[in-house]
């Protein structure tokens, strides 16, 4: 058990987190131990917060006669291990010591798909929405969790889904504060 903070990392999970399972995930090759973090910003539909999209998302459960606007994310098979929302809540929906399908087509300091060995976490915005304060300090208490728990990640192994995809992703976008988040977990 690793205890940083308000959480504390037991088993492979974030203790107090909330739960929501998601079908997509694996083992990770070769008992690969996490070694990055990948900041993610998702809202469901675009620019809407609260929605519960992502937990419908993650769990294959899009209902396009609901959200038709969304059909194109029926076959989508994504997850990340956890989900920030803009309260500060945290969701964890796959276990770390698991592969959660976050970062596709991906490659950090020469070595190719990422979700091999990273944790993903989703922020609850959006490119050009600023996150909010509480967000900012869950993802620095949980990302000081992570640390502690699992040694092979350091302050360099924390990057933006832009970073490992640059030519295809652009979150957690210009609006995420880089600075505000290194401040933090310096202090």
């Amino acid at each position: 058990m690793t205890v940083t903070g308000r959480w504390q990392v037991v088993e492979h999970r974030l203790a107090g987190a909330r739960r929501c399972e998601s079908p997509n995930q694996d083992e990770r090759p070769d008992a690969t131990v996490p070694e990055l973090i990948v900041i993610h910003g998702i809202s469901l539909p675009p620019g809407q917060f609260g929605t519960g999209l992502v937990d419908d998302l993650f769990c294959n459960r899009i209902n396009p006669d609901r959200t038709p606007e969304l059909a194109e994310l029926c076959d989508f098979r994504v997850s990340s291990h956890l989900l920030i929302d803009r309260g500060g809540a945290v969701t964890q929906y796959v276990a770390f010591d698991r592969r959660a399908w976050h970062a596709g087509v991906s490659r950090w300091r020469g070595r190719e798909r990422c979700n091999d060995f990273a944790i993903g976490i989703e922020l609850e915005g959006t490119d050009v929405t600023p996150y909010t304060e509480a967000q900012y300090q869950s993802l620095t208490a949980v990302i000081r969790a992570l640390w502690a728990a699992y040694p092979g990640l350091d302050t360099d192994a924390v990057v933006g889904h832009c970073d490992i995809a640059p030519e295809r992703k652009t979150d957690p976008g210009p609006a995420f504060d880089w600075a505000r988040l290194q401040r933090g977990l310096c202090a």
